[in-house]
């Protein structure tokens, strides 16, 4: 069933429009939070899987108003360059180092300059559509296949210590796909098919995207909330130096501790339970202690002192 007189499939449709939102819930997020790497790289992925979808599900089509050739270029070029990201985003946000190779210069040998060479060069010029898909993906084809292999590879390294093997099989069962495109262009498979299979292993890795960010906020939240009882404890050692320092009593200490939060003396009186007099003469021996004559300058004390 195609949708709106192309020959975009149903489920092609349904699927580029819930990333088109997906994608732009990501950008704002990306846009208050710029420094996060992997979310531009996820955003990148995403695009790219976008501009497949659409590609694949309207080329070719006569009634658009561009050339066959030039439809067919950018169907297949879609997928050449999602294709050839897909490594490198394996490689920059699951620090998969061993893709470093294939990521930066495999897909550029063996899945780019193959495309331009047969596709964008050899296939206007002789115009001849089975040849350029006979031989222009041969060598991706043969690559797709190796590519496959080291993602293995990779990943087994990635979590050789890790013991949620569950993980490290949605990770490769997310890959796969795309590293086999090539392969889905040489078989000339259907649009559906292949916009189902290459589409649930994107579902897996916004799976796999989401539950890392999760983890990663979680990490970063307990970092700051040890930093700050860390902080909190120093505070208050220095505060208890400080006391001893002025030779402060217990409850004298307790007034000032109270006072320097702000607290007036009907609520320091309030807060330990003593009358409002017995806090006015509390602060008069810490202010002797401690050589200040008002509360401003005893706040002082305490905030030069930390």
């Amino acid at each position: 069933m195609t949708v709106f007189g192309t020959e975009m499939h149903l489920v092609t449709f349904i699927f580029v429009l819930v990333e088109c939102v997906f994608f732009v819930q990501q950008l704002v997020i990306h846009l208050q939070k710029p420094s996060e790497k992997k979310r531009l790289y996820y955003l990148i992925l995403l695009g790219l899987l976008i501009i497949y979808n659409v590609a694949g599900g309207l080329f070719p089509d006569p009634d658009l108003g561009l050339s066959i050739k030039l439809q067919m270029i950018l169907a297949y070029g879609s997928g050449f360059f999602m294709g050839a990201f897909f490594p490198y985003y394996f490689y920059k946000a699951y620090d998969m180092e061993e893709l470093r190779w294939q990521a930066k210069y495999g897909v550029l040998l063996f899945l780019i300059l193959p495309f331009f060479v047969f596709f964008c060069i050899l296939y206007p010029l002789f115009n001849d559509l089975p040849k350029t898909l006979w031989y222009g993906l041969a060598i991706p084809l043969g690559y797709a296949f190796f590519l496959v292999y080291k993602i293995l590879a990779s990943i087994r390294e990635k979590f050789k210590d890790n013991k949620n093997s569950v993980e490290a099989i949605l990770t490769y069962a997310a890959m796969c796909p795309w590293a086999l495109l090539p392969l889905f262009s040489y078989i000339e498979t259907s649009q559906f098919d292949e916009v189902i299979i290459t589409n649930c292993g994107f579902i897996v890795i916004t799976f796999l995207f989401v539950k890392q960010v999760i983890y990663e906020n979680r990490e970063a939240f307990e970092k700051l909330r040890q930093f700050d009882m860390q902080k909190e404890l120093d505070t208050d050692e220095l505060f208890n130096q400080w006391c001893e320092e002025k030779g402060l009593t217990k409850r004298e200490s307790d007034v000032a501790e109270q006072v320097s939060r702000g607290l007036t003396s009907k609520e320091v009186a309030d807060k330990l339970f003593i009358s409002e007099r017995t806090v006015t003469k509390h602060l008069q021996s810490i202010y002797r202690k401690s050589e200040t004559k008002n509360r401003f300058e005893l706040i002082n004390s305490l905030n030069s002192y930390s």
